[in-house]
């Protein structure tokens, strides 16, 4: 197995650093590989936000669902979908573009969350762990005012990086699901009540499989933070409900 491969594999979330910083210049060869990434249109519509500011890091660790270890982070970025920037482009220019819509956000997600993931490689073939931050998409108006993020600019992704201590790289990583029932031929196919419990059976542990689904729901699926990020996205939606 080529090392690529094995990094991509054995890549595990870090949420405890060494106190050391990351070199100047590998941070740049982190960003580099990050801007590099495949793109819609060539077009880059996202815009990677470096959190150097102590402070913001601190507000961030509060505001991203009270998470103390994002403030230790040593290098710590938010990939933002930005709509704007092409806009104002066009309008500068003299141009006469509609408004932004969902379709554009999305896109421009893709676009973030892929450049986000460069990112992520990037750093693990210097040794570098990282943690993506998903809740960065709750508490929509606190997030704005803590970035100034401006309309047609949604934060798609909180990383947070730094070198992990030895009792990070000796956790185990979780167990993923067979590829047999993520990977399906030329048309989506629907599991059975069976199948589905066969694909996460695994999680379970001592617990019934009925017990820790159940479990599992409300602890995420019904939570309170579940409930509050569809909340913050459909207040950002609300900017890109464009009409023809």
């Amino acid at each position: 197995m080529n090392e690529i491969i094995q990094q991509l594999i054995k890549r595990k979330s870090v949420r405890v650093f060494e106190d050391r910083e990351i070199d100047k210049e590998i941070v740049r060869k982190i960003l580099t590989a990050a801007v590099n990434a495949p793109t819609a249109g060539n077009q880059q519509l996202y815009t990677i936000l470096r959190i150097t500011d102590p402070e913001i890091k601190v507000k961030l660790s509060e505001s991203c669902d009270h998470q103390p270890f994002i403030a230790d982070g040593k290098l710590v970025l938010v990939f933002c979908a930005d709509c704007l920037k092409w806009y104002e482009a066009f309008l500068s220019a003299g141009c006469e573009p509609r408004k932004p819509g969902a379709g554009d956000l999305l896109l421009a997600i893709d676009d973030a969350l892929i450049a986000a993931q460069n990112a992520v490689i990037a750093a693990e073939s210097f040794g570098i762990g990282s943690c993506y931050i998903g809740d960065i998409m709750e508490n929509i108006e606190t997030q704005r005012e803590i970035l100034n993020l401006p309309e047609y600019v949604f934060p798609a992704a909180l990383l947070v990086f730094g070198y992990p201590t030895e009792q990070q790289k000796n956790r185990t990583k979780p167990q993923r699901a067979d590829l047999q029932y993520i990977v399906q031929e030329n048309c989506y196919h629907r599991h059975s009540a069976d199948e589905l419990k066969d694909m996460l059976e695994y999680k379970s542990g001592e617990k019934s499989y009925e017990e820790w689904i159940q479990a599992f729901c409300e602890r995420k699926y019904n939570s309170g933070f579940s409930r509050e990020m569809t909340r913050s996205v459909n207040v950002a939606l609300k900017q890109f409900d464009y009409k023809d």
